[in-house]
């Protein structure tokens, strides 16, 4: 099923509308979330296994855990973004170097921020925070930019890819809040107005060329140069030292469980690949098949927010 949602912004005496219209919050939650079978009651017992015998647990999760606070993600079978339409996420390279691409982006991303911004964590991500504070959790690393672990209080967190609540200068490398940005945005833009349909996982929505040409963009207040979301945009690289602290953490760690991730993406399977090097039993929560399905000694094809919130972590 395809999700219909209606964005639209529009100026009237220097105030700012912004109109919402879309299908009732379960019915476009569950467009983006693959069908799965019932929880298996044995299962759930297995990885509550799992979980009791951990000590210094590694958890790894993907666009699978925010599927179901609202988030689609690229690759899910039917329901992904590269199922339902033709569209492809914007390239590193692309971006750096053209302009008119920045500017198609930042108006896509204009619209779709209020929305983007307003998602809240589920059960799944309240549980790895509870895990945290009860002493279970060693270190979270997430492939996601939506933020949704930080606003369920997760603090041994990195983000591997990024923040979409961050924005950064290509220039001299200062960050900057999104949400001063979405300010900036409106003083620049005061009778600029748009409509769209649709969302992509990164926080955009998809916009007509046309809607797009008189788009004004701000550039850093520091230095003039141009901006863009402090996240690794497909084509670009993790940073070497951040790539080297997840890999200590693993190296750390006695078990790592995979959440919500199918690991196509080299940035997260390689800490999978140390956790066989180093022999750590694996554990994989995801709907569908994963790159790492033979690697691991449990794998479920369940929804995180159902599942999670049911293991004890004592």
């Amino acid at each position: 099923m395809r999700m219909s949602l209606g964005l639209a912004f529009r100026s009237a005496k220097g105030h700012w509308v912004e109109n919402v219209s879309r299908q009732c919050s379960h019915g476009s939650i569950e467009s983006f979330v693959p069908p799965s079978p019932p929880l298996d009651p044995e299962k759930v017992k297995e990885l509550q296994r799992f979980i009791a015998l951990s000590k210094r647990l590694f958890v790894m999760t993907g666009a699978g855990i925010s599927t179901e606070s609202g988030i689609p993600d690229y690759r899910s079978e039917n329901v992904g973004l590269y199922a339902r339409t033709d569209r492809r996420p914007i390239q590193h390279r692309d971006f750096v170097q053209s302009a008119p691409i920045r500017q198609r982006y930042w108006a896509r991303n204009f619209v779709g921020w209020p929305q983007f911004s307003s998602h809240q964590p589920n059960p799944a991500h309240w549980a790895l925070s509870n895990w945290e504070k009860l002493g279970k959790l060693y270190w979270l690393v997430t492939q996601n930019v939506d933020a949704l672990h930080t606003k369920a209080g997760s603090r041994r967190l990195t983000e591997l890819h990024g923040c979409m609540h961050r924005v950064l200068c290509l220039d001299c490398g200062q960050q900057t809040p999104r949400g001063a940005l979405q300010e900036r945005f409106q003083v620049l833009n005061p009778s600029w107005s748009a409509k769209a349909h649709g969302v992509a996982p990164d926080g955009d929505v998809f916009l007509s060329e046309e809607q797009v040409r008189s788009f004004q963009v701000p550039s850093c207040v520091r230095c003039g140069g141009p901006l863009k979301p402090d996240v690794v945009f497909f084509g670009d690289t993790v940073n070497r030292d951040k790539v080297d602290f997840v890999h200590e953490r693993v190296k750390e760690a006695d078990s790592l469980l995979v959440v919500g991730s199918s690991l196509q993406v080299y940035s997260g399977y390689r800490f999978i690949l140390t956790a066989r090097e180093k022999k750590l039993p694996i554990a994989i929560l995801n709907i569908g098949p994963t790159r790492s399905d033979d690697l691991a000694c449990l794998k479920l094809n369940s929804r995180c927010g159902e599942l999670l919130p049911l293991i004890d972590p004592h």
